[in-house]
């Protein structure tokens, strides 16, 4: 067992994102905690990501089920039918090949635990 206190992770910059269309803000800023670091599971992957205001994740899908857990702020997770938004405490479970987007909305940053399995 290892308990992992979130305010000793450091932060890792994340590679900038390609924007949504209709982003009209400045370069997509976010960073990484990584809550299990690469090898430290054999079944799942998490971190923390930190979205600054309006900062998104561009499309994207992934191998295997995704959960996205806010921690602060206020955000929107989108997919080909809609968007809807998210506040902390609320849980979103993405499945595995679905193309979206999550992020911070436009005027507040926004946090969220993700949960993905390891690939």
């Amino acid at each position: 067992m290892n308990v992992i206190r979130l305010g000793e992770v450091d932060f890792v910059p994340i590679a900038t994102a390609t924007p949504i269309p209709g982003w009209t803000g400045g370069e997509v800023k976010r960073t990484r905690q990584p809550i299990l670091p690469e090898g430290a599971s054999k079944h799942f992957n998490s971190s923390v990501v930190n979205f600054e205001r309006g900062a998104t994740t561009g499309w994207h899908v992934h191998k295997s089920d995704q959960i996205l857990v806010v921690t602060a702020g206020n955000g929107i997770v989108a997919n080909e039918s809609g968007q809807q938004e998210i506040h902390v405490g609320d849980v979103v479970h993405i499945l595995e090949g679905e193309n979206h987007w999550h992020g911070a909305k436009a005027d507040s940053y926004m946090s969220h635990i993700t949960i993905t399995a390891a690939e």
